[in-house]
């Protein structure tokens, strides 16, 4: 039996107004072609598509910690910009991109959850301006001293990452995307990059900043999942950058059982011969099993080397052309569930490396994650979210489908953010 453009056209409509579920009052054979069709519409993979059973609960807790702690220290961060560390209620509006607070929520009322960490007082001609409590002032000091303490090893990271760089250089404001999760400093660009000329010096070409690098360093050339390896077998053998067999560390979310039904796949993939992110990768063609697993192995390094062991992806696709990773990272990742997490929370998804999550807790905790979860206990946040978004919803995800909570007397709605023990019983299905 053949169907007319009408028909055909009459039966897709229905079957997206009925969300995935198929209700043809035709012949079960047409039935079944027509859903076939459907299904290879929409077959691309998109982390909407994902369902629950994919969902790494304590993860999206983890993120929600990320964006509350994200916003209070660009707070903190513009005011240690300031000459006294303080700045007019009202300038503070044009901070809103940094801070990552969408209108028409008010950044005066954002900086009122967190009393114990801004202060805010009047002008002898009744001007409001913030300030930065005296046990602020305490951590921004214990920060500076930790920050400090870490340069070199952010020095070292910065290298590795020019030393898989296809040109060996890179853009230095794209590199700043990185800055807070390497913990580096705010001074990033005007004064850090040029203390460490022995590993890499800056270039301009045309009104571009690169950093280009000085020195191959071999000792360098070896992956972190490589130095586990090593030290857990008491030794550490520095060999050229070459094939790697080494296999990816990997957790499942513990829902989801199809992984027995794949376990032939994940075996061969595990067990295949992958180029080093230090090596040269000009010779492997795009789309292939070995280039995939070579970006995989890209994205676990970089991931490595981040505070939290996380990123936002948006982050991670300016650098395709200089790590020649492929076009669709998301694919990639939503793919290898196993050794990365995507999480859609808020209005960029954000990718963390599964293994090294215990629960919602790092596995190991860089002293400056310990110094963030620190300035964390100090805010003041009780939203509450009603209603946990379903995967296979086809709304664009972000903070505007979170019911709106009352927070000390302001309503906040899109950014609102959440006791993390609200949450944790939240996502109980």
């Amino acid at each position: 039996m053949s169907l007319s453009p009408k028909m055909a056209r009459l039966l897709i409509f229905s079957s997206l107004n009925h969300s995935k579920k198929y209700h043809f009052q035709i012949y079960p054979s047409i039935q079944q072609f027509m859903a076939t069709q459907i299904r290879f519409m929409t077959r691309h993979r998109r982390i909407q598509d994902r369902s629950k059973k994919k969902r790494i609960h304590d993860l999206e807790i983890a993120t929600e910690r990320f964006k509350v702690i994200s916003k209070v220290l660009s707070i903190i961060e513009t005011l240690k910009n300031e000459p006294e560390q303080v700045i007019p209620l009202n300038q503070l509006e044009k901070y809103r991109q940094q801070i990552n607070l969408p209108k028409p929520y008010k950044v005066a009322d954002f900086i009122k959850k967190s009393p114990k960490l801004f202060e805010i007082y009047k002008d002898s001609r009744g001007n409001l301006w913030c300030g930065l409590t005296d046990r602020a002032e305490e951590l921004v000091q214990e920060e500076t001293i930790l920050l400090k303490k870490r340069s070199e090893q952010n020095a070292e990271f910065v290298t590795r990452l020019l030393m898989m760089s296809i040109d060996k250089k890179l853009r230095v404001d794209k590199i700043a995307h990185f800055r807070r999760d390497f913990g580096l400093p705010i001074d990033f660009r005007t004064n850090w990059i040029h203390k460490f000329p022995d590993h890499f010096r800056v270039l301009k070409i045309d009104d571009t900043v690169y950093l280009q690098l000085a020195n191959w360093n071999p000792n360098w050339a070896i992956t972190e999942l490589e130095k586990k390896n090593n030290n857990s077998k008491g030794n550490l053998v520095i060999l050229p950058p070459g094939e790697l067999s080494l296999p990816f560390p990997m957790k499942f979310p513990d829902r989801y059982k199809r992984v027995f039904q794949y376990r032939d796949q994940i075996e061969n993939f595990q067990n295949m011969t992958y180029l080093s992110p230090y090596a040269d990768a000009s010779g492997l063609t795009a789309g292939s099993k070995q280039f995939d697993k070579r970006a995989v192995a890209i994205i676990h390094e970089i991931l490595s080397f981040t505070l939290e062991k996380r990123l936002v992806t948006d982050h991670l696709t300016h650098f395709r052309r200089e790590f020649v990773m492929p076009q669709k990272l998301m694919r990639l990742f939503l793919k290898h569930i196993g050794i990365f997490y995507v999480s859609e929370r808020g209005k960029r998804y954000s990718v963390f490396l599964n293994k090294a999550y215990n629960g919602s807790d790092l596995v190991e905790k860089d002293p400056l994650v310990v110094w963030r979860e620190k300035v964390l206990r100090f805010t003041d946040y009780r939203g509450r979210i009603k209603k946990i978004i379903n995967f296979n919803n086809d709304d664009n995800l972000d903070d505007n489908n979170l019911d709106e909570g009352m927070i000390n007397g302001v309503l906040y709605g899109e950014e609102s953010e959440m006791d993390l023990g609200d949450l944790s019983e939240a996502y109980k299905d």
